[in-house]
């Protein structure tokens, strides 16, 4: 099961009654955030998230709202107690924004490992047990979007096992993939006891872009997609083609055509003072649409 919050949903800058776009993606007790705007880190807090649990931040573009909170989340995780290693990603160009936003953070309990990606083609990275891939978007700036998947294993068929004589002890390692061999000298193999694959969980997290097409693909049955809302009024597209931003209706199609289970929109505009009174012009194009709000969380369990 993954468990997805979205802290914040505001764009630009944090308001009285919004913070800047954020995502927390938890599972097994370990946390990945999606950008670190100003106030993050009270955002998180007020959402319920444990942020001693981060292990990772992903940053889609270096643009103030979704980077200037990084020391104080930084020097707040560090007061949570964490001592274990962060590791931060983001386009190429992250240690340079990494050190200069550090100078006024400089002392952590814990070290810092940074990885740039090349954000002008997709891409993955192993975040055992799960997967992390990205896609270049189309914004002012080198940005991209990611997609959190959780490879989920067989089920595991115990009236089969139980067929075989197989030990109790033993359903635990053949249920993650390894064969075992019984005291009668019999080896038996994970396919014995599994009754197939399961489709894996997917969360897919697209902002600060254009409605390209490859957002479609790269969102494919995603079981979540979260996408940007700047405005919810397609009078706004002349303006929002040039600030290279999306309307509630271009991500709605997005989702419509990746085969989306849900979607949350965000990152809405300061302007933009009810979203949920615009979102009847997403749910024409895509009924499982969700005007997201500070705090909105879910658990994905893939059923």
């Amino acid at each position: 099961m993954l468990d997805v919050c979205l802290a914040g949903t505001g764009g630009m800058m944090p308001l009285e009654n919004r913070w800047l776009t954020c995502c927390w993606t938890e599972y097994q007790g370990d946390a990945i955030l999606i950008d670190c705007g100003e106030g993050t880190q009270i955002a998180l807090k007020k959402a319920g998230c444990k942020l001693s649990r981060l292990r990772l931040l992903l940053f889609t573009h270096f643009h103030a709202d979704h980077t200037a909170g990084l020391p104080g989340l930084l020097l707040t995780v560090g007061n949570s107690g964490k001592t274990s290693p962060l590791t931060i990603v983001g386009p190429r160009g992250l240690r340079r924004v990494v050190e200069a936003l550090m100078t006024i953070a400089p002392a952590l309990t814990y070290p810092l490992e940074l990885v740039e990606l090349d954000a002008s083609q997709p891409g993955s990275l192993d975040a055992a047990p799960l997967e992390i891939s990205w896609l270049p978007l189309r914004h002012r700036v080198p940005c991209v979007g990611y997609r959190i998947t959780l490879q989920r294993p067989p089920v595991f068929n115990p009236q089969k096992a139980q067929a075989l004589a197989i030990p109790v002890q033993f359903y635990r390692r053949l249920h993650a993939g390894q064969a075992v061999e019984l005291e009668d000298g019999r080896t038996i193999q994970p396919e014995q006891v599994l009754d197939g694959e399961r489709a894996p969980i997917r969360v897919c997290y697209c902002t600060d872009t254009l409605p390209i097409p490859e957002i479609a693909t790269f969102a494919q049955n995603a079981d979540l997609m979260i996408g940007e809302g700047m405005y919810g009024d397609d009078e706004m597209r002349e303006k929002l083609q040039e600030k290279t931003h999306s309307l509630f209706s271009d991500t709605a199609r997005l989702a419509k055509q990746a085969g989306a289970q849900q979607l949350w929109l965000t990152h809405y505009s300061p302007a933009l003072t009810d979203p949920q009174g615009c979102l009847d012009v997403a749910r024409a194009i895509f009924p499982a649409t969700t005007a997201a709000y500070d705090g909105i969380r879910t658990t994905l369990t893939g059923e």
